[in-house]
């Protein structure tokens, strides 16, 4: 069966299903139901979770655990276990793209928050944290009525390595210490693994386990919610030109692979905690990732990987059926398995397993194995401990989404993520005081409909561009200008022009929206679609005052004409800023918030178009005239850089302490100690000949100060420029980074502490970690302070 014939198969499985679920049910089934399913050993909570989850599987017939397979598990009525949907959708808030949550019931909408990439641009820690909890928080919530599950596949950790991707808006963009951070963060707070979190909620949640009303199991391992990282791994292309997804090979280096792609991965694993994996459509090397049984193992015997391997939607059948890996379904089927996958979304391991057991390509052993790593992630979210409103969390409900405490988070990170990309002559902000009038332009301008980008839901309390600006100024217009984003016609520009030359000052909203970038869809150019780039031009020239051009939409945009139009006074970066985005942006254009985002990715030149989208290199090749990508290895021209952003004050920096010299005397293994000895000339010195790198970690004390007459947060950003012992060396690297406030004309210290192995080295061509000796710049604005490493 072709993959559109499944696909369209699968859609009318999920309308059924949500037909069955369109309202909340009061009595919602569970696990472990009293007084007849109760007595069973898997519901016994005082046995650890291994001992249940085998003493499920014994109690199954073989028929039973290959239904338990697909992501829509079937229920086991004999055993009072109800039907299980795994595929939910959190992203940045409960969305409706997967079967498990649905707003048909008592609960219609949750918090949007700004689509991931506009998040990451705040560069803030401890917001990303929040909003994992405060997302964990509804999706327990919408659990406990029935209308969702307890297993999310989010966040999207891909690295946006190519400005046409379009679902680079779903990651926190293109730096690996970045979309690391984000993972880590996001993942403990939407799992319930942190409860150091503020908010009149948590504290109730931390008194009552200190008075023993929440117990752990023996290993502490208790889930909130399960969070999934995906696409592992090197995903990043919908369809371009005659590649696709579904039969993509990125052939990746081993250099790239340990530096950029693999990063990520590993710290949602071994600092998150994650307790799901996705793998990806895409083969690696030649190999389908859901079949590669030494990254997916990787995962587990390396990075101490402890939870359950999902593939993407249908991507088992792709193995066959788009990349012809195998010949026949039963051989995709046994690659899995045995590679350590542990469940299909789809149906192609429901209805082929059977037949590759009885041909003798796999095992009871293992389906027991993958039905191990899934019940012991269900038991770890209490799904086996009987009424969940009766268990840890239960008091959660409808009245714990769209909360004033999550709108407000969700403003806030709206107001953090956006950039200020230009402001002559500090045309922003405007004075409420001395407009009367304001012209709102462009198809994005009051439109609400993809304010959040990808994978969103029903919003809380959504409001447009025009909406937000309405609330500052006594007379405000509107005119789209071009009726959709595509804007393949000119017939709307003299309303637009006319309302510009009406106005005391005009914004006009141009961009992107899904139309442009989504899932399975990448873009050809990086210029603004059809005739926008001559909306905005046109509305300047008219306008009586220079205009505030405000863009939309996660991929990087050539408007290079705007940065040098003089009629251009103003640029704001936006992206997808969810349900309060309107009002966030309205707050930044008339000052009551100092903006102080910070690109999470590279804003290329339309000329890198040229770069075949499918070349997963990473580091440029001058002899091909390849130019990198990203800014640690891109030697190209840039539109806007990675981490630029303006504010409405002024920063300045202070290095108050971070040594000169650093010494790895002590710190190595016997075979280094005979090489130095030996006296041999050293450039480098490999990471796991360390025998201890935490003992080499130092501090680097910063004062910020701000010398504007505006308070303000500020994005600290610390580079590293390591010695170029060989091609392919970072230009530099991102090696931390804070967002710290200050009062105007105040000043505020932050401190970083540095690992040498972790920030300093740099990865070889065999794909090993390595620190260079020599000098290492350290890079805070235009401060610079050399670290030499010697031995």
């Amino acid at each position: 069966m072709s993959l559109q014939l499944k696909s369209l198969f699968f859609i009318l499985q999920l309308l059924a299903l949500l037909i069955s679920i369109s309202s909340s049910d009061p009595n919602p089934q569970f696990p472990c139901q009293p007084p007849h399913f109760n007595s069973y050993p898997f519901c016994n909570t005082s046995l650890s979770i291994t001992d249940r989850a085998q003493s499920l599987i014994s109690l199954l017939t073989l028929e039973e655990k290959i239904y338990q397979l697909s992501n829509n598990a079937s229920g086991i009525p004999r055993l009072g276990i109800p039907p299980y949907e795994w595929w939910s959708e959190s992203l940045h808030g409960l969305a409706s793209n997967g079967p498990g949550v649905n707003f048909n019931g008592y609960v219609k909408a949750a918090t949007s928050f700004p689509q991931v990439l506009v998040t990451a641009a705040s560069f803030n820690r401890t917001l990303w944290f929040k909003i994992g909890l405060a997302i964990g928080i509804e999706a327990k919530a919408m659990h406990n009525v029935g209308q969702a599950g307890l297993t999310f596949w989010a966040p999207n950790i891909n690295i946006f390595r190519d400005p046409r991707w379009g679902r680079g808006q779903e990651t926190p963009g293109e730096d690996p210490l970045v979309v690391s951070a984000y993972a880590i963060q996001f993942v403990k707070g939407f799992q319930g693994g942190s409860w150091k979190a503020s908010g009149e909620l948590i504290d109730r949640f931390e008194r009552k386990r200190a008075l023993g009303g929440y117990n752990d199991d023996e290993s502490g391992d208790r889930l909130m919610n399960s969070a999934c990282c995906k696409h592992f791994i090197a995903y990043d292309l919908e369809k371009w030109k005659n590649f696709s997804r579904y039969s993509f090979n990125a052939v990746v280096t081993k250099q790239d692979m340990e530096d950029t792609y693999e990063p990520p991965f590993r710290s949602c694993i071994q600092q998150g905690k994650a307790s799901c994996l996705m793998c990806s459509y895409n083969a690696v090397n030649g190999v389908p990732v859901c079949a590669q049984g030494d990254l997916l193992q990787k995962a587990r015997n390396e990075w101490g990987f402890k939870g359950y391997i999902t593939s993407d939607c249908d991507a088992v059948a792709t193995v066959q059926e788009y990349q012809n890996y195998t010949r026949k379904a039963d051989d995709a089927v046994a690659l899995v398995l045995k590679a350590g996958m542990d469940i299909n979304c789809g149906s192609y391991l429901v209805r082929h397993t059977q037949t590759t057991i009885e041909e003798g390509k796999l095992q009871d052993k293992d389906i027991d194995r993958a039905l191990l790593n899934l019940f012991s992630v269900q038991l770890r979210l209490g799904l086996f401990d009987g009424d969940p409103r009766k268990g840890q969390f239960g008091e959660l409900g409808p009245q714990n989404i769209c909360t004033t405490e999550h709108k407000m988070l969700a403003l806030e990170a709206a107001r953090q993520g956006i950039v200020l990309l230009k402001n002559e002559k500090k045309f922003l902000p405007l004075n409420r005081n001395v407009v009367s009038s304001i012209a709102i332009i462009g198809p994005m301008a009051n439109n609400i409909s993809n304010m959040g980008g990808d994978y969103t839901g029903f919003p809380c309390d959504p409001k447009s561009f025009y909406e937000g600006l309405l609330g500052y100024v006594e007379k405000a217009s509107y005119a789209s200008g071009c009726s959709d984003v595509p804007c393949d016609s000119d017939a709307g520009f003299n309303d637009a022009i006319l309302s510009a030359k009406k106005a005391d000052f005009v914004v006009v909203v141009a961009g992107l929206d899904l139309s442009q970038e989504t899932e399975d869809h990448d873009r050809v150019s990086l210029l603004l679609p059809g005739k926008q780039m001559s909306l905005v031009s046109s509305v300047a020239a008219a306008s009586k005052r220079p205009i505030i051009l405000v863009l939309t939409g996660g991929g990087p945009l050539d408007v290079s004409f705007a940065e040098g139009d003089r009629n251009i006074a103003s640029i704001l970066w936006v992206g997808y800023p969810g349900e309060a985005g309107g009002k966030a942006l309205a707050e930044v254009i008339f000052g009551d918030f100092n903006p102080g985002g910070r690109l999470p990715m590279t804003w290329y030149p339309e000329s890198f178009t040229k770069i075949a989208m499918n070349d997963m290199n990473m580091r440029a090749n001058p002899f091909r005239g390849y130019p990198g990508r990203t800014y640690r290895f891109y030697t190209g021209n840039r539109v806007y850089g990675f981490g630029q952003g303006l504010s409405y004050t002024k920063f300045t920096y202070k290095l108050l302490s971070a040594p000169r010299t650093l010494s790895l005397s002590g710190s190595f293994t016997g075979t280094l100690t005979e090489k130095i000895l030996l006296q041999r000339e050293l450039d480098y010195i490999h990471v796991d000949e360390l025998t201890s790198c935490d003992s080499l970690s130092f501090y680097v004390h910063i004062s910020v100060a701000n010398v504007g007459d505006m308070d303000g947060s500020h994005v600290v950003m610390l580079f590293s420029r390591a010695p170029k012992i060989f091609e392919g060396t970072p230009e530099k690297q991102l090696i931390a980074f804070d967002r710290v406030h200050t009062s105007s004309y105040g000043s505020t210290e932050t401190s970083i502490i540095l690992n040498p192995c972790d920030h300093l080295s740099i990865v070889d061509k065999h794909g090993k970690r390595i620190l260079p000796l020599g000098e290492h710049l350290l890079t805070l604005g235009d401060l610079e302070h050399s670290v030499s490493i010697v031995t």
